[in-house]
C-alpha cells in the first residue's frame, strides 16, 4: 500500500479530520507530535484524562490518533463504551493491519484498542516494536497529534513508550504514594534512559494550593536526588463528582457536561499543551518516534 494514498475511514471522515487533498512531499511534510501520558501507578485517572484531552484536541480542530499502549489490558475503549471488532492482538498476529483496527471516538478522534487478558503483550518484543513501527509510518500524515495513554509502573511498556514519544506527562494524585511512584518513573527515564524533560499534571486536586503542594513534593524529590532533569507543572484538575457520573456512563465529562469548570480545565489543559514550543532537536513527528522504536528495539 502506498502510504501517501488516503488511508481508509481514518481520512475519510472529513467533518472530524478536516482532510484536504492528498498528503504534502516529503520535504515539506508535517509531522505529528508524539505524546505519552504516563503514571508511576495505578488509579490516578491517567486513561480518563487521556481521553478528555483527546476530545478537547479534536474540539480545538486537530486530528488525534490515541494509541491505548497498555497492550494486553485494554482501558481506553471500555472508559468509552467502545465495542472494538479487532484489537491490537490481531495486529501483532499480522491478521488485520493498523488502520483496520481502528474505531472512532467521541469528538472524531481515533482510537487503536488494546486487547484484553493478554500477557504476553506486556512486554513487546524487537519484532512486534518494528511491526508497529513501519505501520506508523503509513499514518504519519494524516494525524496531528499521536497521544499515547502509556500505562502505569515502570514495565518494559511504559518505559519504552515513554522514550519513543517526544513529550511526557506525567500524571500524579496529592497522596503520597502517587508523588513516591511518579518519582520513581522520573528517577528511572532519567537515570537509565537520559531522558531530561518532564511535564507534571497533579489529577484529582482540591484546589490550586493541594495541587502546587503535590507538585512541589515531587519536585523537591527529584531536585535534591537527581539534579539534571527539568519538570514543568501543566497545572491540575480538579476532583469533580462530574466525572465519576461521565465514567459510569462510559463518556467524557467534556460530552455530558460541556459547560462544566473541569470541562473547561481539559480545554485550557489541550490549549497550553498546543501552545507549547518544540524545540527543532526534539521536533514531534513519527520519524522521531521511529528512532526511538529503533533505539528502544536494540
Amino acid at each position: 500500500m502506498n502510504p501517501l494514498e488516503p488511508i481508509s475511514d481514518f481520512v475519510n471522515h472529513r467533518s472530524s479530520l478536516e482532510f484536504e487533498g492528498k498528503p504534502c512531499k516529503e520535504s515539506v511534510r508535517r509531522y505529528p507530535r508524539v505524546i505519552s501520558v504516563s503514571s508511576g501507578k495505578g488509579g490516578v485517572g491517567k486513561t480518563n484524562v487521556v481521553a478528555n484531552l483527546g476530545v478537547a484536541l479534536t474540539q480545538l480542530g486537530k486530528r488525534v490518533f490515541v494509541l491505548d499502549a497498555e497492550l494486553g489490558l485494554a482501558n481506553v475503549d471500555i472508559l468509552l463504551g467502545l465495542t472494538p471488532r479487532y484489537t491490537i492482538e490481531h495486529f501483532f498476529k499480522r491478521q488485520k493491519t493498523l488502520k483496520e483496527i481502528l474505531i472512532k471516538g467521541p469528538g472524531g478522534m481515533f482510537i487503536m484498542p488494546a486487547s484484553s487478558g493478554t500477557p504476553e503483550l506486556a512486554a513487546l518484543n524487537a519484532g512486534q516494536k518494528f511491526h508497529l513501527l513501519d505501520e506508523f509510518e503509513q499514518l504519519a500524515d494524516h494525524l496531528d497529534i499521536l497521544l499515547i495513554d502509556g500505562g502505569a509502573g515502570i514495565s518494559p511498556n511504559v518505559l519504552f513508550f515513554n522514550m519513543a514519544a517526544q513529550e511526557t506527562v506525567t500524571i500524579v494524585t496529592p497522596e503520597p504514594t502517587s508523588i513516591a511512584s511518579a518519582y520513581t518513573l522520573i528517577r528511572i527515564l532519567s537515570t537509565k534512559y537520559s531522558r531530561r524533560n518532564f511535564s507534571i499534571l497533579v489529577n484529582l486536586a482540591s484546589d490550586e494550593e493541594e495541587a502546587q503542594q503535590a507538585f512541589q513534593e515531587l519536585f523537591l524529590h527529584v531536585d535534591q536526588c537527581l539534579k539534571s532533569p527539568s519538570l514543568e507543572y501543566l497545572g491540575f484538575i480538579p476532583f469533580d463528582r462530574r466525572i465519576c457520573e461521565a465514567v459510569k456512563l462510559q463518556k467524557t465529562v467534556l460530552e455530558i457536561f460541556p459547560q462544566c469548570p473541569v470541562s473547561q480545565r481539559f480545554r485550557e489543559l489541550a490549549q497550553l499543551i498546543l501552545d507549547k514550543p518544540i524545540s527543532r532537536k526534539e521536533r514531534g513527528n513519527v520519524q522521531f518516534f521511529s528512532r526511538s522504536l529503533l533505539r528502544s528495539a536494540n
